[in-house]
């Protein structure tokens, strides 16, 4: 059967593309506990997760309609190992800026067990129950905002064929947006579903980063 047979047309901005589910990964991004869910690292910083909760049923429709049509689901988790030697030294920006979110503190997860703040192998780490991995899933774990970045991603596309990626998750300005640019540099066609995608920090002013 031709490949192009089932190509989809998508009403994007600033133009109309056409997809051809047997060359396009659907692009979950850091939909983890620790973002998204109650007791996670957002949620115990006081950062609010409603807009993040929120998308967590669009993710679902889209993946649900996304392998009906054979398109691939990929999940970006961002972890570190338990030393946190993977998140750099004390004194480099990725360990400053994850440190006021308690970075490797222990906790006691929702669920009773323990857990360590975006420590790899925890219930922290873990996609939400609502987007659990199918068999068939790739899951890559990330220790830097880009999904790219020191991972076996582009590898993994690659090999599959894959030239198109659609975008969703969170947040918006940080993990998405520095994925969708180090896709775009490697050639990538990239689409962003807006609705599907979550920016919690500055969401109650009327113009913010998402």
């Amino acid at each position: 059967m031709d490949r192009m047979s089932s190509a989809l047309d998508v009403e994007a901005k600033p133009d109309p593309i056409v997809v051809d589910p047997g060359s396009t990964a659907i692009i979950v991004v850091d939909m983890q506990n620790d973002f998204a869910a109650p007791g996670g690292m957002f949620d115990r910083a006081g950062i609010p997760i409603d807009a993040i909760q929120a998308i967590v049923e669009p993710i679902r429709v889209v993946l649900d309609a996304g392998r009906a049509a054979g398109i691939r689901a990929v999940f970006l988790k961002m972890q570190f190992a338990a030393d946190l030697s993977d998140a750099g030294p004390p004194d480099v920006p990725n360990r400053i800026k994850h440190r006021p979110l308690g970075v490797g503190e222990p906790m006691q997860a929702p669920t009773g067990e323990s857990g360590r703040i975006l420590v790899e192998g925890t219930w922290n780490t873990e996609i939400v129950a609502a987007l659990t991995p199918e068999a068939d899933d790739l899951v890559v774990t990330k220790h830097r905002y880009s999904g790219f970045y020191e991972t076996d991603l582009d590898r993994e596309l690659r090999a599959a064929g894959v030239d198109t990626l659609i975008f969703v998750g969170a947040t918006t300005s940080v993990c998405v947006e520095s994925t969708v640019r180090d896709a775009f540099y490697r050639d990538y066609r990239c689409v962003l579903l807006s609705d599907c995608t979550a920016e919690p920090i500055g969401s109650q002013f009327s113009r913010g980063n998402h």
